[in-house]
């Protein structure tokens, strides 16, 4: 699937709003950069897309899916990611501080040098997700699946 052109906040609002009532279409949006806080995109199709550097502070994105999608450097501060679809996104070096990742499914993530503290990453899936050099402290992990079942 070709890559969407870059998008700006009002060229988002509005394609929000034309999906109304379903989650809105941006797989492949480019969307690096923008300022985007508190931005209501739950159950967002955002797959392949680009949040590079991105201010998604408090964002409401439960239950979008962001399979394969860039978020580094994203600013994700609070965001609301619960049953979020994270498999293979980049995360490196985003601010995830106290974001609510609680049952999202970030399988074969990359969070080299992410900011989690005092994350909710409760009954997460985090098999084959890497985390080098990130900061975890403070971050909720009970009943988090480090591991594929079994093994």
């Amino acid at each position: 699937m070709a890559a969407m052109p870059a998008m700006t906040p009002e060229e988002l609002v509005r394609r929000v709003r034309a999906s109304a009532p379903r989650p809105p279409e941006l797989r492949g949006a480019d969307l690096s950069g923008q300022s985007l806080p508190f931005v209501r995109l739950a159950r967002a199709d955002l797959r392949e897309a680009r949040l590079v550097g991105a201010d998604l502070r408090g964002a409401e994105l439960m239950g979008a899916v962001l399979q394969q999608a860039d978020l580094s450097g994203a600013d994700l501060r609070a965001a609301r990611l619960m049953k979020a679809d994270l498999r293979g996104a980049r995360l490196e070096r985003a601010d995830l501080g106290e974001a609510d990742l609680r049952e999202a499914d970030l399988r074969g993530a990359w969070l080299g040098g992410a900011d989690l503290r005092d994350a909710d990453l409760r009954q997460a899936r985090l098999e084959g997700a890497v985390f080098e050099g990130a900061n975890l402290f403070g971050a909720r992990l009970e009943g988090a699946q480090l591991h594929e079942r079994g093994s």
